[in-house]
């Protein structure tokens, strides 16, 4: 009897590490919580700066690895992000640089669970995070990960002087679908790598923008919308930022569709088009280490919402909210979200 009692005790504690340690909730569930056609949708991209709360040893986070330092100023860090999506109010929104599904769901009890939450864990053990999502309805299909690999440079790759060569997938992403009335749309969320205009980074990210870019045409061949969201981690040459700062990768052209091996399969626009040049920023970083917000110099747009023909008909609107101010020691993201408002979709 002492036997079996110890074998539950030892099975309930495993079990209670388990859960509590599962960063991924990717399986749909619900088959009644589908989305029916709305007058208005809001959707939301968002980075949301090393939302971790849950300690993540190989980055030393919350610690010295990333820009919270103890548990509490992560959770005083996740209060004000769920700050920030309650006033937006999204259908749905995609956050990146975001630990797990446990975070998803601490956001989401401030949020009085009004959302259901979805990620699908990625392979960048090296920062531990990845992108998911709130929604209030649920996708089509369980979330996904593409595992092709690309060898960089790619063809044409004009991205600087290098000897970076090797395979690259995409270590932050997810698919999925949804159905928008009677619209079939693949939606692909991703954090590609950083550091805009280093030439090692640059090969690596155009490869990385090649395997989206296979995933994307192949939706296309089988009739779907897409809605392709995210952090790209680079300038769009053809919608310029506050700064007109401009890339030297290929990366917003080959999602796009208007360069990669797939050129001209499909094309994608830059919702951003849609926003006054002065707005266009989604990223601070202070280059200079002075702390100086004043200047516009810092500011940047590296977040990028993608769609196809039909859905950029269908958008209201579109924003990037600055509701709040970026300085040395806030705990608001680095980031702005970037909001669309669809109707009649």
């Amino acid at each position: 009897m002492k036997f079996v009692f110890g074998i539950l005790i030892y099975l309930f504690i495993n079990n209670f590490f388990l859960l509590k340690g599962d960063t991924e909730c990717y399986h749909v569930t619900d088959d009644t919580n589908k989305y029916k056609t709305k007058e208005t949708l809001r959707l939301v991209q968002y980075n949301v700066e090393w939302l971790f709360i849950d300690y993540y040893s190989q980055m030393d986070c919350p610690g010295n690895g990333c820009t919270w330092k103890t548990e509490a100023d992560a959770q005083t860090h996740l209060n004000y992000v769920s700050q920030v999506v309650n006033d937006l109010k999204p259908d749905i929104i995609n956050f990146c640089e975001i630990e797990g599904c446990d975070e998803l769901k601490m956001l989401n009890d401030q949020l009085n669970n009004e959302y259901i939450p979805y990620l699908k864990k990625g392979t960048d053990t090296a920062t531990g995070q990845n992108v998911g999502f709130l929604t209030k309805f649920d996708p089509l299909i369980s979330l996904y990960r593409s595992e092709e690999k690309v060898e960089y440079p790619i063809p044409g790759s004009k991205c600087g002087n290098t000897t970076a060569t090797g395979s690259t997938g995409v270590s932050k992403h997810y698919i999925t679908e949804f159905l928008f009335g009677e619209t079939f749309i693949a939606f692909i969320g991703a954090h590609l790598l950083a550091i805009p205009l280093d030439p090692g980074r640059c090969v690596q990210r155009e490869a990385q923008a090649q395997v989206l870019q296979n995933v994307i045409a192949s939706y296309i061949e089988k009739g779907y919308e897409v809605i392709m969201l995210g952090d790209f981690n680079d300038y769009d040459a053809e919608i310029k930022d506050i700064n007109a700062n401009q890339p030297t990768s290929r990366v917003l052209d080959i999602l796009k569709g208007q360069d990669g091996s797939k050129k001209g399969a499909y094309n994608l626009t830059n919702v951003a088009y849609r926003i006054q040049v002065e707005e266009r920023f989604s990223d601070w970083w202070d280059s200079d280490n002075n702390c100086d917000t004043s200047s516009k110099a810092d500011y940047s747009m590296i977040d990028h919402v993608l769609v196809t023909q039909k859905i950029n008909e269908k958008i209201a609107n579109v924003f990037i909210y600055h509701g709040y101010q970026e300085y040395c020691g806030k705990w608001n993201s680095d980031h702005y979200p970037v909001v669309i408002d669809f109707s009649n979709i």
